[in-house]
């Protein structure tokens, strides 16, 4: 052997034990590292099944068409063909009546008679006024003819003509007045006896015999009250969305809680052709004849029209609609199942449903009793429900 060393000495190798450890450890880290990622996947699979249990689950319905005649109920007011309180139009004291409540009477009817002393007396003052005048018109009108002769052949002067003529002339206007007066107080003595001015009913009698009777209807006492119920008139409030599809000429239905079995025919006459901007309705009147006195004036009734649908209109359940900022809206659920907000113009309110003009297709899902914090894009699980109800026809 060489005594000089190899130029590239070998390194020490390590022992057995320290290789083993280092494998050992190797194998610890695979095994931590996969056990992490396992670990990792599941708890991501545990949270989209959390995920999937607390997504919102919903029950939808779809608009349906209107129906072919739609029935709208609105309260009216029936009131009298002609009804008019009976006042007195000379004062005095109730000295018979002859017709009590409940008559029937006929138009130039004596409901009553007043007995009227002073007006009596008046007109007496009044005749001899009128005499006095009649004569003092005679003499003035003698003097003033008188004096146009003499003027003619200058017996007088002009002036004592002119004052002839003038005297004449003053004369003629107090007859004039003493005759009017007359005349008004003879129409005072015919008010002594109140008439009835139509046919009709007498729904009140409000004086006795006696009682002291003041001329007027201010802060006078009403007599009588008088009601022709052979036609009768129905006046309804129209709500404004459906005062276009009325005109006048159109059948309606009455119904009576006091007929329940019964309907009666009514005709649409006339329109208020103005909107009221308190209620935001309008006045229409109906008619409809009353032969037998059924029906009475003051009632309430219920009255069913048949309308048209609009044309293009759906109907849609009113537990479907959402009140927000940007106006009414529903929540619909695309092909996706998330939620798509829209917008709706609403029409006529049917009560359990509503009528949409725009805003929404047949075939969209509607969510039914949707919660106020839903929102869009939102993911749902869908439960199908029947269409919306139609309304009564």
């Amino acid at each position: 052997m060489s005594d000089f060393p190899h130029p590239f000495p070998t390194p020490p190798q390590p022992p057995r034990g320290m290789a083993r450890a280092g494998l050992l450890l190797a194998a610890l880290a695979v095994a931590l590292a996969g056990w992490g990622i396992a670990h990792r996947i599941l708890a991501q699979t545990a949270l989209r099944k959390e995920a999937t249990a607390a997504q919102l689950i919903v029950a939808v319905t779809r608009p349906s068409p209107p129906a072919r005649n739609e029935e709208l109920i609105l309260p009216g007011n029936v009131r009298a063909w002609y009804d008019a309180p009976i006042y007195a139009r000379t004062s005095g004291y109730l000295k018979r009546w002859f017709v009590d409540l409940g008559a029937h009477v006929k138009a130039g009817q004596i409901l009553a008679e007043i007995d009227t002393p002073e007006v009596d007396q008046q007109l007496r003052q009044a005749q001899a006024d009128l005499a006095t005048a009649q004569a003092n018109e005679r003499l003035a009108q003698i003097t003033a003819e008188r004096y146009r002769a003499l003027l003619a052949t200058d017996s007088v002067s002009k002036q004592d003509a002119d004052n002839a003529l003038g005297d004449a002339a003053a004369k003629r206007a107090l007859l004039a007045s003493a005759q009017a007066n007359v005349a008004r107080l003879r129409e005072l003595e015919r008010f002594k006896r109140i008439v009835a001015p139509f046919d009709g009913v007498v729904t009140a009698r409000n004086v006795d015999l006696g009682d002291l009777i003041d001329a007027g209807s201010g802060t006078a006492r009403e007599l009588f009250h008088l009601a022709d119920t052979h036609r009768l008139r129905i006046y309804v409030e129209v709500p404004q969305a459906q005062v276009p599809q009325l005109r006048p000429g159109m059948e309606a239905e009455l119904h009576f809680t006091e007929h329940p079995d019964k309907t009666y025919p009514a005709e649409l006459v006339n329109m208020a052709s103005a909107i009221d901007p308190a209620t935001r309705t309008m006045q229409v009147e109906l008619q409809t004849d009353n032969p037998n006195g059924e029906l009475l004036p003051g009632a309430y009734a219920e009255v069913h029209f048949r309308l048209a649908p609009v044309p293009g209109s759906l109907r849609l359940s009113a537990n479907t609609l959402l009140f927000r900022p940007q106006g009414m809206q529903v929540a619909t659920v695309g092909r996706d199942d998330r939620v798509r907000l829209k917008t709706l113009t609403l029409g006529r309110d049917f009560g359990n449903t509503v009528e949409v003009l725009a805003g929404l297709a047949p075939d969209d899902r509607v969510i039914v009793n949707p919660p106020d914090a839903i929102a869009e894009g939102e993911r749902v699980t869908v439960v199908e429900t029947p269409a919306s109800p139609q309304p009564r026809t």
